[in-house]
């Protein structure tokens, strides 16, 4: 499904994220519930119920995004080799796929090899990607805080994988619906 929002009308909700670790502070991202109505839902849902709290930045790409959200195995203090894998107590949502760019403060939705396999993952854009556009579900932009984004500690393993102890989203709160 793809969905177009003429400009000002794609905003939402917004959640601020507190990072701890190599970077410090916190996050405001605007959810686009007028271009990823599920997707917005689906995040406001698990942030109200704590779910993202001690999620860690399980995959983070120099250049590219820093991923997050595996609410199942991505826990501070569990088994980071399972993070990434997971998803959230609910099913996986159809893809809302859109016309909005994939530039430095996009957040996505991840997804597996599936277009209609996101669930709780996302991951916060360092610097566009063209070649994401239309093939991701655009969830939402980051209207503060891009500074501490952009100081998310980076993967040097496998795929992105942060090795050691990676960042992580203290707590996940809804600021505005």
């Amino acid at each position: 499904m793809v969905v177009n929002a003429a400009p000002g009308e794609a905003g939402g909700p917004q959640i601020e994220i507190t990072v701890a670790g190599e970077a410090n502070g916190t996050v405001t991202v605007e959810l686009f519930e007028n271009l990823a109505p599920e997707h917005a839902a689906r995040i406001v849902t698990l942030a109200e119920e704590g779910a993202y709290d001690g999620v860690v930045f399980h995959r983070v790409i120099d250049g590219f995004m820093a991923q997050t959200g595996d609410v199942e195995f991505g826990k501070a203090g569990g088994d980071m080799r399972r993070a990434g894998t997971g998803g959230s107590q609910y099913p996986d949502l159809p893809a809302e796929f859109s016309q909005e760019s994939f530039e430095a403060g996009t957040v996505g939705m991840a997804r597996s090899q599936s277009p209609d396999s996101a669930n709780s993952q996302f991951f916060i854009m360092f610097e566009p990607a063209p070649h994401l556009d239309g093939a991701y579900t655009v969830v939402g932009r980051v209207i503060e805080g891009m500074d501490v984004v952009n100081e998310i500690k980076r993967g040097d393993g496998p795929n992105g994988a942060v090795v050691g102890a990676p960042d992580v989203m203290q707590s996940v709160r809804v600021i505005e619906e």
